[in-house]
């Protein structure tokens, strides 16, 4: 006989805004594992800028916690991680298909990347007062190949998996309990761009049209897959430009 599995129980309207502000990154848990990090003798800057041991330690562990988090989340209230993260095997437009949802991603990649340089190069022409950071604050980690490849990954891994992951579980307690997946996802992303502030206002605003693509994404193929490939080839591809733009000026 089977054994049929418990139902889910949807939290509370609380319960779901202090999950969602937890698992959100940034302050929660970034700033807990910073002062943890600077305590056992990390330092986490040099000359005033971040150092990359600091920055990579501090994103990793930062991943690992917040996907915890959401997984105990979601464990505690009866339901799927599968499910909420990479949606029903059966679903309006045919069965789950990992292949084809690592596609899109793929496609979508080049998309987003001259999409976001465009926003870039337009707010530049038009509203220069946005373009207030030069020069890239993670240009210092491409100093050396070692240091450009660690930095690749870090960024492939906080981007592509926690951020997405963090995206898609945001967006599923918004609609259970906090007005709905729109109402998440533009709350969610003014704050996604908003958080990249210290690369310019420019680069911030591109970065939360980006979220709101990604999110987007999320609601109509109720997977985070392809947004997760996009997001990681996006990373990746922006690593390697300000690798060659730093080498020919060199």
């Amino acid at each position: 006989m089977d054994v049929e599995e418990p139902p889910s129980r949807v939290p509370s309207r609380w319960a779901a805004a202090f999950q969602v502000v937890i698992c959100c990154g940034q302050i929660p848990t970034q700033t807990s594992i910073a002062a943890l990090l600077m305590v056992v003798g990390v330092t986490p800057e040099v000359n005033g800028q971040v150092t990359l041991k600091f920055f990579a330690a501090l994103t990793l562990i930062d991943t690992v916690v917040v996907i915890a988090l959401m997984r105990m989340f979601l464990t505690d209230g009866g339901e799927s991680s599968m499910r909420v993260f990479f949606g029903p095997r059966e679903r309006e437009h045919g069965p789950y298909n990992l292949g084809r949802e690592t596609g899109l991603g793929i496609i979508f990649t080049p998309i987003v990347l001259v999409g976001a340089l465009g926003v870039v190069a337009l707010l530049k022409v038009f509203v220069p007062a946005l373009h207030n950071v030069p020069i890239s604050p993670f240009e210092a980690f491409f100093d050396t190949p070692l240091h450009a490849l660690i930095f690749t990954v870090v960024a492939m891994v906080a981007g592509g998996v926690r951020e997405e992951l963090q995206r898609g579980f945001l967006l599923h307690r918004f609609d259970q309990r906090l007005g709905g997946m729109k109402a998440g996802l533009a709350v969610y992303s003014v704050v996604f761009g908003v958080a990249h502030y210290t690369q310019g206002w420019d680069v911030a605003i591109a970065t939360g049209l980006l979220g709101l693509f990604w999110g987007y994404l999320y609601m109509k193929r109720r997977s985070v897959v392809a947004s997760m490939v996009s997001h990681a080839g996006f990373n990746g591809t922006q690593v390697l430009q300000q690798m060659v733009v730093k080498m020919l000026t060199r």
